[in-house]
């Protein structure tokens, strides 16, 4: 495994009219690592995945991407060295079946934009690969199915196929077990497992037994400041994270050893 750095902030801070959300972070991601981002409620992890994928602008600090600053490119130039963001609302398009989202999504490695109107037998060429790609993530079998139909957790893997489509670098992955039952948190925690072969993971994840389970490396931030950092082992362990996370969360870090 290559221990180089494929992702770093360094001083990222975001303030929103006073209110500092992000403050100063140094964050550093280990390439072909799972590193997850955790905190409690309101501790900055998604403003940080925003600044990272250029939904919003940083106050202040600086964003590399293999050592060379991103800082001032935008979303869709993010989106095409590699770094791809998944899990978000309404990642996928309801009304169209299963295989036509992965399509859709494959039109990017082609250099299309999303064509809509291609022919049949132009988008057809695409199957292959996205039927391989539903193979991946356990789809195969509901291809042709409408996706609105599809059950929460299924949907969550359409989105990873998709995220798959575009061949990501790295995956930048934003709570992606959230409102999952158990059953369903267990096939995706194995399907990020396997995406992850060849490939770098950054996540923001409440659930900390998913956590321990997956990662590598882990980020604590708390009032948008980076509280620790390390493995599952010393992260929790760690007096100030125990604190962060009082009360019913502080369960949920002894419960996920």
């Amino acid at each position: 495994m290559s221990q180089a750095l494929i992702l770093e902030t360094r001083q990222l801070t975001k303030e929103f009219r006073g209110f500092t959300a992000v403050n100063a972070v140094d964050l550093q991601v280990t390439e072909g690592q799972i590193h997850a981002l955790i905190g409690p409620n309101g501790a900055g992890k998604t403003t940080v995945f925003n600044l990272l994928t250029k939904y919003l602008p940083p106050t202040r600090g600086d964003i590399l991407y293999r050592g060379k600053s991103i800082t001032k490119m935008k979303s869709n130039e993010i989106a095409r060295l590699g770094l791809v963001r998944s899990f978000q609302i309404s990642a996928v398009f309801p009304q169209m079946t299963v295989l036509e989202n992965v399509r859709v999504a494959l039109q990017r490695t082609m250099g299309n934009s999303f064509h809509f109107w291609k022919s049949n037998k132009v988008l057809n060429q695409l199957n292959e690969r996205a039927m391989a790609l539903l193979e991946s993530v356990g789809l195969a079998h509901y291809a042709q199915h409408i996706t609105v139909e599809l059950p929460y957790g299924r949907k969550r893997a359409l989105e990873l196929a998709t995220t798959l489509a575009m061949e990501p670098t790295v995956m930048l992955l934003d709570e992606p077990t959230q409102g999952m039952g158990h059953e369903d948190v267990d096939r995706v925690v194995e399907l990020i497992r396997q995406a992850a072969k060849g490939r770098t993971v950054l996540m923001v994840e409440h659930n900390l037994s998913v956590v321990s389970r997956l990662c590598d490396k882990i980020t604590v931030l708390a009032r948008g400041a980076v509280l620790a950092e390390g493995d599952y082992a010393s992260v929790s362990a760690h007096p100030k994270v125990r604190e962060a996370y009082m009360g019913s969360e502080q369960a949920t870090v002894e419960g996920a050893h």
